[in-house]
């Protein structure tokens, strides 16, 4: 019995063992935290980013009181600052099979070393024509050195009043905002769009606006367009298939919404930098939501950003529901606008608009607009103040050296654009619009109208 308790009593001797390396471990851990005390303290005293990240990650999920959400829209109410640095704008430029040299020439009169420029030829143009399309750009010496235009090598197929089309879109904003490239807007434009004044009128025209201003036209949806475009289910064979086929429509018909209110309008747009970084980004869940409605909508290029800005509190105030485009209808309207023409030629200088469309391959109007607009030679850009020049006959050549681009020679074109933007700040013209602001010509800012008494 003596040597059972001797060998158990030795035993559990033994086992004490484990108080040396558990006391060690005990001491290094209470210092490790007293350090890390002591660095939480010092780190909010010298305003360290790691309190910060624990704020943002913590009040995620609670959009009411997120500091950085209040944050934001406390800038979005403050008065629009006056940038001094002129603007930059990103443009779009999309066609299909057979629009490659339309595209290029658009290019060449829209161009301008501060802007940037993605070009996509869907999937229905063959291999060659955007390869083509390619080797113009990277063989071109000034886009080399500016490094400033993009063809979009991984082409989407496009298909008409199917939701290709805004993905193509956002595809392309998606690169912008990637590539942190600098720009203020960004505008679309087709093939068969053409300017109808020179960048150098358009930029220093912007100069004087605010920069969170947004030009989309647009209206709530009524009338024929909600029987025939709200309420048909449709699917766009562009998602799935890799040829171009028509859409086709369900049997099923859907109900309105109720959490939101449906708008229309054009689908040719200049969207600030800020309100696409919320599209691209969503901050919160209405850009997303309204992305997967309108993925079977008819037409929804001309629903979706109208759409997302008009039930956002933070941007529906910044809507301009304009396009800033020269487009004939005719009478009565049909769902395609007339192609322009040198008949067409005096109404559109007079409009005052930046840009036009429908324009037919290779139209002569196409040249006069060259000629007595643009100043603009056969296959070369349009000069500006950014051209390296010495006299008016060698300007086309010159435009091929970049100068400062900074400086602008404001032309006719941009007294134009001055009176049309006169035209649609005032109040007359932004009572039809989602916006409940006015600009104000005299301070620079937008203002709450009065209600009559």
């Amino acid at each position: 019995m003596r040597k059972n308790v001797g060998f158990h009593s030795v035993r559990s001797f033994s086992d004490r063992r484990w108080l040396l390396p558990f006391l060690a471990s005990l001491l290094v851990s209470f210092t490790l935290f007293m350090a890390t005390i002591f660095g939480l303290f010092s780190s909010q005293n010298v305003g360290d980013s790691l309190s910060l990240d624990i704020v943002s990650f913590t009040t995620l999920d609670d959009f009411e009181n997120d500091s950085i959400g209040t944050d934001r829209k406390k800038l979005l109410d403050q008065p629009a600052i006056m940038q001094e640095e002129a603007p930059r704008i990103a443009y779009l430029i999309t066609g299909t099979k057979g629009d490659s040299q339309r595209m290029r020439r658009t290019l060449q009169a829209i161009y301008h070393p501060r802007n940037q420029y993605i070009l996509h030829l869907d999937l229905e143009a063959p291999p060659r024509e955007r390869i083509d399309l390619t080797m113009y750009v990277k063989g071109d010496p000034l886009f080399s050195q500016v490094e400033n235009v993009r063809v979009i090598a991984k082409a989407n197929l496009v298909t008409y009043k199917g939701p290709t089309m805004i993905a193509c879109t956002l595809h392309a904003i998606s690169i912008l905002l990637k590539e942190s490239l600098r720009w203020d807007w960004f505008i679309n434009l087709s093939a068969s769009d053409y300017p109808l004044m020179t960048q150098d009128d358009i930029l220093h025209g912007l100069s004087s606006l605010p920069r969170n201003l947004n030009f989309i036209e647009h209206s709530p949806i009524s009338g024929w367009k909600l029987t025939q475009r709200a309420r048909p289910i449709i699917v766009d064979p562009g998602l799935y298939l890799s040829k171009k086929f028509e859409v086709f429509t369900t049997t099923e018909r859907r109900e309105l919404p109720t959490s939101f209110k449906l708008y229309t309008g054009s689908a040719w747009v200049m969207l600030t930098r800020s309100f696409l970084e919320y599209c691209i980004w969503g901050w919160e869940n209405l850009p997303r939501i309204l992305l997967m409605y309108y993925a079977n909508f008819i037409s929804s290029p001309e629903g979706y950003f109208h759409t997302v800005i008009c039930n956002s509190n933070e941007f529906k105030n910044t809507s301009i529901s304009h396009d800033l485009h020269y487009i004939s209808w005719g009478y009565p309207p049909k769902q395609h606008p007339l192609y322009l023409s040198t008949k067409d030629f005096n109404r559109m200088v007079k409009s005052g608009m930046p840009f036009a469309r429908k324009f037919a391959k290779g139209d002569p109007v196409l040249d006069k607009i060259d000629r007595e607009l643009l100043g603009r030679a056969n296959g070369q850009f349009t000069p500006g103040g950014w051209c390296n020049q010495t006299s008016s006959d060698e300007m086309a050549e010159q435009c091929s050296s970049r100068g400062d681009d900074s400086k602008f020679l404001p032309g006719p074109g941009a007294e134009r654009l001055q009176q049309l933007m006169k035209k649609l700040m005032s109040q007359e013209f932004r009572n039809g619009s989602c916006s409940s602001l006015q600009y104000d010509q005299t301070k620079r800012d937008w203002i709450t109208p009065k209600k009559p008494a």
